[in-house]
């Protein structure tokens, strides 16, 4: 069993709100928008991290992370892109992976809004964890953690915080 926090558009910011909510985790899952390689540096000091760059990220960014990553978790096959849509409205390339990967969890961010969907027609759980950083038009931070126990997910908490200055 594995413990994940799922974190999107931090844009720069890692605060103790977050330190806290992601305390108990053995893995954050970062779904783009870091702000800056030092961020994510940070956040992999922390706790061990899978990412992926987003459309704000610099050069040195682009390079440390993939613009998709697809990989394997506690035996569920899980695929991560920063602008991915939603389910039926996924950008092209996100829907490309899921038909050819055919993830059982699919995270996504960019959109800055927190949503937990299953998508039946590709059978496949959309996870965006809405923004956690103190830049953008959301009104509030948000982020999820869930444990991953062989084919199940279980235990989903979502953060949230105001936004404030980081």
């Amino acid at each position: 069993m594995k413990r994940i926090g799922v974190i999107s558009d931090t844009h720069n910011c890692f605060d103790d709100a977050l330190r806290k909510f992601l305390a108990d985790v053995d893995e954050v899952w970062h779904a783009g928008d870091f702000g800056s390689i030092e961020i994510a540096d940070a956040i992999a000091k922390f706790k061990p991290l899978v990412g992926v760059y987003g459309n704000i990220d610099g050069g040195v960014t682009r390079i440390a992370y993939p613009e998709i990553n697809v990989w394997n978790c506690e035996g569920m096959k899980v695929a991560m892109t920063h602008i991915g849509g939603y389910p039926g409205r996924y950008q092209p390339a996100a829907y490309a992976t899921i038909k050819r990967a055919r993830p059982n969890i699919f995270i996504a961010g960019h959109s800055h809004i927190l949503k937990v969907q299953y998508d039946k027609s590709n059978d496949v759980l959309f996870i965006n964890p809405g923004a956690a950083g103190c830049s953008g038009f959301h009104k509030v931070r948000t982020a999820v953690r869930f444990e991953i126990d062989g084919c199940d997910i279980r235990n989903m908490e979502i953060g949230e915080w105001p936004k404030t200055f980081c």
